[in-house]
C-alpha cells in the first residue's frame, strides 16, 4: 500500500462496477479525491442481476475459478463453491464496497452524458443527464463493455421471436418451442444447455470451430491447472500441447459430438469453458449447426444448405465498445476500437483513463486491480512532478498491435482479449517501476 498523501486532484470515475469500485479504492489510497457516477439504482454492474444493467441470467456461475478471479487484496469468503453464483458475486462486490469504504463516494441513477475536456486542456468537464456539469482534475471510464448487443447481420425476414442474450433471464421463453442459439461463446453455449431442458428442440449455430474445455481437469478447476502451467514458465507452444493431450483424454475428437474441428489454435481464442454442452449434444438434446445464411418467415438457412423451422432466435453474439458520452478521437478511437497502451492509458492524454476494457482468459477482478494501481500511481507521480511520470508519458505514445492482442484470431471478439497471466505481471511490473520511481 501507498504511503500517507494528500493532493488536490480530482477524478470522475464512470461507473460503479468491479472496475469503477477499484478505481475508487485505489485512487482514492493516493490520497486523489473522488467521484463516482452510477447511471443504475445500485452498484455491480453487469453481476447485478435485478437491474436493467445487469447481464447475468439466473443460473449463471463464474466461469473463471474464485481463486483466479478475486481480487488480491481482498479475497473470496473460504467456504464459497470453486464458482461461485452469480448473487455470491454481487454479495463480494457489495462487501468490498463496505470494507473500503466507497458507498459514500457513488452518486446512484446518476449517468454521464457528456465527457469533454475543459478550456485549455486543463481538465475534464462531466455533464450529467440533471443537466448539472461538473469539472474534475482527471477522468476513469469504467462503464464497462457489456452494455450495447452487437446483433448480426442476418439477410432475410424472421418471423418468429428473436433476442439478443443481453436480455436473456430464465428458461421459461423457451417451453416447447424450437430454439435456434447464435453464437459460440460462453453465453451461447450456457443459453443452449438451459434451452434443452425444456425446449422442444435446440439448434445451436457456430461460425467456426472451437476449443471446449471442461470446468473441471483432475477435480479442480482448470484455470488452475493452466495457472500452473505458467508458473512453470512453459513457452506457448509447450502449453498447447500439454492442453491439447488433456483434452484429448478428457474431451476426445470433436468430430465425434458432430462438431466443426477448430480452424485455429488452441489459445487464439476466448476460451469456452462448458462441462454441459458436449453431454447435451451427445444425447440428441442439443444440434449443431453451421452459420446461418439467411431467413425465410419461420424457417433458417444454414451454410450447410440444410434449414429448421424455429419459434425463437437467441443472439449470442456479444457486444460493441460503446463510449456515447465521449468523442472518438480523445480516446485514440480507429476503426471502432480505442488504441490505448495497455489498454488503459490514452497516448494523448495524462488525465484519461480506461479500466476493465479487457476480455482476459480468466478473472477480470485482479487485472483490473492491478490496472488501477497504475493508474493511480501514474497520476501520483505526475503530480509530483517525478522523472518516471515523464517515461511513461513516452511509453505510452507508441501504441501498437502489441498492446492490442496477443496471440488471438484477428476478429473483433478479440479487440480487448488479453492472456492474463502475462498481462498481468506487465501490469505489476509497471507498477513496481511507477513506486519506486525508476
Amino acid at each position: 500500500m501507498p504511503g500517507q498523501v494528500h493532493t488536490s486532484l480530482r477524478y470522475a470515475i464512470i461507473g460503479a462496477g468491479p472496475s469503477g469500485l477499484a478505481a475508487a479504492k485505489n485512487l482514492r489510497a493516493h490520497g486523489i479525491q473522488v467521484q463516482v457516477f452510477e447511471q443504475q439504482a445500485d452498484l455491480g454492474g453487469v453481476w447485478n442481476y435485478r437491474l436493467p444493467g445487469g447481464r447475468v441470467y439466473a443460473s449463471t456461475h463464474m466461469i473463471s475459478s474464485k481463486r483466479c478471479t478475486q481480487f488480491p487484496d481482498f479475497p473470496m469468503p473460504q467456504g464459497w463453491p470453486p464458482f461461485p453464483h452469480h448473487a455470491q458475486v454481487l454479495e463480494y462486490l457489495k462487501a468490498y464496497a463496505e470494507h473500503f469504504q466507497l458507498r459514500p463516494l457513488i452518486r446512484f441513477r446518476t449517468a454521464v452524458t457528456r465527457l469533454e475536456p475543459a478550456p485549455g486542456g486543463d481538465g475534464w468537464l462531466v455533464r450529467l443527464d440533471d443537466g448539472s456539469l461538473g469539472r474534475f482534475d482527471g477522468v476513469v471510464i469504467a462503464n464497462g463493455h457489456h452494455r450495447r448487443p452487437l446483433w448480426p447481420e442476418i439477410p432475410g425476414t424472421f418471423t418468429g421471436v428473436a433476442f439478443h442474450s443481453a436480455y436473456y433471464k430464465t428458461p421459461a421463453c423457451f417451453e416447447g418451442k424450437r430454439v435456434l442459439v447464435v453464437g459460440g461463446g460462453n453465453s451461447g453455449c450456457d443459453i443452449a444447455v438451459e434451452a434443452a431442458a425444456c425446449a422442444r428442440a435446440v439448434f445451436h449455430s457456430t461460425r467456426r470451430g472451437y476449443y471446449y474445455l471442461p470446468k473441471f481437469l483432475f477435480g479442480i478447476p482448470i484455470d488452475r491447472a493452466g495457472e500452473w502451467l505458467h508458473q512453470l514458465r512453459l513457452p506457448l507452444w509447450a502449453r498447447r500441447h500439454i492442453t491439447r493431450l488433456l483434452l484429448w483424454v478428457a474431451v476426445g475428437r470433436l468430430e465425434r459430438y458432430g462438431l466443426p474441428r477448430p480452424d485455429h489454435k488452441l489459445f487464439q481464442s476466448h476460451p469456452i469453458i462448458n462441462s454441459q454442452l458436449l453431454y447435451a449434444i451427445g444425447h440428441g438434446q442439443v444440434r449443431p449447426k453451421p452459420d446461418v445464411t439467411h431467413f425465410e418467415g419461420p424457417w433458417v438457412h444454414f451454410a450447410d444448405g440444410s434449414r429448421e423451422r424455429v419459434d425463437v432466435v437467441v443472439y449470442a453474439t456479444g457486444y460493441r465498445l460503446w463510449f456515447p458520452f465521449i468523442d472518438p478521437e480523445h480516446l485514440n478511437i480507429r476503426d471502432g476500437r480505442p488504441w490505448l497502451w495497455h489498454h488503459v492509458f490514452v497516448p494523448q492524454w495524462d488525465n484519461l483513463f480506461v479500466a476493465g476494457m479487457i476480455q482476459p482468459d480468466s478473472g477480470l477482478f485482479p487485472l483490473v486491480h492491478w490496472q488501477t494501481q497504475a493508474i493511480a500511481w501514474f497520476v501520483r507521480r505526475a503530480a509530483e512532478g517525478h522523472p518516471v511520470a515523464q517515461r511513461l508519458r513516452q511509453w505510452k505514445k507508441h501504441v501498437g498491435p502489441q498492446y492490442a492482442r496477443g496471440d488471438f484470431l484477428p476478429s473483433q471478439r478479440h479487440w480487448i482479449e488479453v492472456e492474463h497471466y502475462g498481462y498481468g505481471r506487465t501490469l505489476q511490473r509497471l507498477v513496481r517501476r511507477l513506486a519506486r520511481g525508476q
